[in-house]
């Protein structure tokens, strides 16, 4: 129940940091009964000892936070979007992200994900 609990706060936090809008995507898809579409995810995922604070979270549409989990994308240091070899439409990739190529930061830069989680997403997620 207290980890059902943390969810939700996670995502209220996340989304509120984010404005709701997909960090990767910049998309701000709200549903018609007024919520977000767009989930808060973990960058250093709790099974991995990841925690549930704003620095560990990242605004991701659908699409992006299972190519994030999947290590297809990822994130350097100063929120530039990497873009893995081993996926099979790069210019699919390409017209799917933002055209700045760097994921859009949460409106306060003290919630900015931390680059400890950033780095272990790269090592242990993200496909070269």
């Amino acid at each position: 129940v207290s980890r059902i609990v943390r969810d939700r706060v996670f995502r209220q936090i996340v989304l509120r940091a984010y404005d709701q809008r997909c960090a990767i995507t910049g998309l701000k898809l709200i549903n018609g009964g007024g919520r977000a579409e767009v989930a808060a995810a973990h960058i250093r995922p709790v099974e991995a000892s990841g925690p549930d604070i704003v620095n560990n979270g990242i605004a991701l549409s659908g699409t992006a936070h299972w190519m994030f989990d999947r290590g297809l994308i990822g994130l350097s240091d100063d929120l530039q979007i990497l873009v893995s070899r081993q996926v099979n439409d790069l210019d699919a990739i390409k017209a799917f992200i933002n055209p700045t190529g760097c994921a859009f930061p949460p409106l306060r830069s003290s919630e900015r994900p931390h680059p400890h989680f950033l780095h272990w997403h790269r090592q242990h997620c993200f496909k070269q």
